[in-house]
């Protein structure tokens, strides 16, 4: 009885976030594939960039180094939603229909860098907007410099809530990507109001301003909903990490029930790979453990029983609710068989999909253009304007919106659970039934309400005092 109550419970909250998220301003859009263009000619190796009188986005991201098929990923992403809007015709803006020019701004995971190439794409090619990036302390910079020149940014990959404190917040940036704390407190909720089972949590990520957002965002959702969990571990690690033999022996001894982490690529891989090496086979609760070929080099029984967080999902839980998404997915998968490499592996095949971070990230990106449509300018004081308080509808059906209060996105998102093959077909609802045969996939999809996993506000901020979760004044 008590279990046909929460589950009657969850139902009532998921309805009911639907309408508390503020979807009755007039401005509201939503993605519709049926007006997507014809992209058989779509290739992330080749795209085509128009120049001249053009909107400009620069892409800020790690382009070398060690992190550079992070962005070789964001670019395919970037490609694709250029790609999409520029065969469409363009944006109207200021009274003239402009295409979109990205340009790659290459800060090589390193925050001076970063300054120096954000500065150069604005001041020099005359950016539009700056958008990225990996690395919370990236971010920053580009927020800050965003501010300085007032120009506007996207942060669609970086988790960090610090970026938009007190301290940090600049009207110029919008945060698009689900926060640290988001993520958090959606596994936590997972581990404690559906699972209820493990109740031991070791902590292990990365040593930055990312790495400890996370793990502060986990200890908070498991005090929100899970106060009987006991964390038995936590320890911070060196980015690009080699060895985690070190960290691995200490949760060994812990008496762990689940590994907790932030970890991305190629932290991550290095971490899984050597966890099942040693012999841990304790499930990973996790944001970044996602990506294919690490999955692949894993295999099946070393990659099952992952818990994702998942930025993007479909609501009724499976990957192709409807013919739209079906749609959708023919509209990358069909080209991703043309594509050499980097762009021909298990990483871009179902990328775009609701399974992975792509699909939420060509989402984001999405929304920017919507945004810049319905501003009718690329001016950053029209662009705030709509921005502030908007909603969208993203491929999946769920509703993003943007609280006005600090630049947070509001929304649904998924905790999503990995097993074989033979059982990805309640998931992967269309033929072959499955999303990779070398490797565990989702296998169930659970949406967490956005009522439960808001990101937390900074009442610090003038702008944020007496306010509810949606940025409402508070009667």
């Amino acid at each position: 009885m008590k279990a046909l109550r929460f589950v009657v419970a969850v139902v009532v909250l998921c309805i009911l976030s639907l309408f508390l998220i503020p979807q009755a301003r007039a401005g509201m859009d939503a993605f519709d594939v049926n007006k997507m263009a014809d992209m058989s000619d779509f290739d992330p190796n080749h795209p085509v960039i128009p120049t001249g009188d053009t909107i400009k986005i620069a892409l800020v991201a790690s382009f070398s180094g060690p992190a550079a098929t992070v962005a070789q990923m964001y670019w395919a992403c970037a490609t694709f939603v250029a790609h999409d809007i520029n065969k469409r015709g363009g944006i109207l803006v200021d009274g003239k229909r402009k295409k979109i020019q990205l340009m790659k701004a290459d800060h090589m995971s390193k925050p001076a860098q970063t300054k120096k190439v954000c500065e150069r794409m604005v001041l020099h090619e005359k950016v539009n907007f700056l958008i990225g990036t990996n690395g919370s302390n990236n971010m920053k910079v580009i927020n800050q410099v965003a501010k300085k020149y007032k120009v506007i940014a996207q942060d669609f990959t970086a988790l960090s809530d610090e970026l938009y404190n007190a301290t940090n917040f600049t009207k110029y940036s919008f945060m698009t990507v689900p926060s640290c704390e988001v993520v958090g407190k959606a596994l936590a909720y997972y581990y404690g109001k559906i699972r209820r089972k493990e109740k031991k949590f070791y902590i292990l990520c990365q040593d930055y301003l990312f790495g400890h957002s996370m793990a502060k965002g986990f200890k908070r959702g498991l005090e929100l909903y899970f106060p009987e969990a006991e964390i038995v571990g936590e320890d911070y690690h060196k980015l690009f990490l080699k060895d985690f033999a070190p960290y691995l022996e200490k949760i060994k001894a812990s008496g762990a029930e689940v590994i907790y982490t932030g970890d991305w690529i190629p932290d991550a891989e290095n971490f899984l790979v050597q966890a099942r090496q040693m012999g841990i086979t304790l499930p990973v609760a996790n944001l970044f453990l996602n990506e294919p070929n690490m999955l692949h080099r894993v295999g099946i029984a070393g990659t099952n029983r992952l818990v994702n967080f998942s930025m993007c999902g479909a609501a009724e839980g499976s990957a192709f609710p409807t013919a739209d998404q079906v749609k959708y997915y023919h509209k990358w998968h069909d080209q991703w068989k043309k594509w050499k490499a980097p762009y021909n592996t298990y990483l871009y095949e179902h990328g775009w999909s609701a399974s992975g971070s792509m699909g939420s990230y060509i989402q984001q990106i999405y929304w920017l253009m919507s945004v810049i449509k319905r501003a009718g300018s690329t001016d950053p004081d029209k662009i705030i304007d709509v921005w502030e308080g908007d909603s969208y509808r993203d491929v999946f059906n769920t509703v993003y919106y943007m609280r006005p209060s600090d630049h947070k996105v509001v929304a649904d998102y998924y905790v999503q659970i990995y097993g074989p093959p033979e059982e990805q077909k309640a998931c992967f609802n269309i033929p072959p039934y499955y999303w990779f045969k070398g490797c565990s996939n989702p296998i169930k999809i659970y949406r967490i309400p956005a009522l439960r996993c808001a990101p937390p506000m900074d009442t610090k901020m003038a702008r944020c005092k007496g306010r509810d979760i949606w940025g409402n004044l508070i009667k």
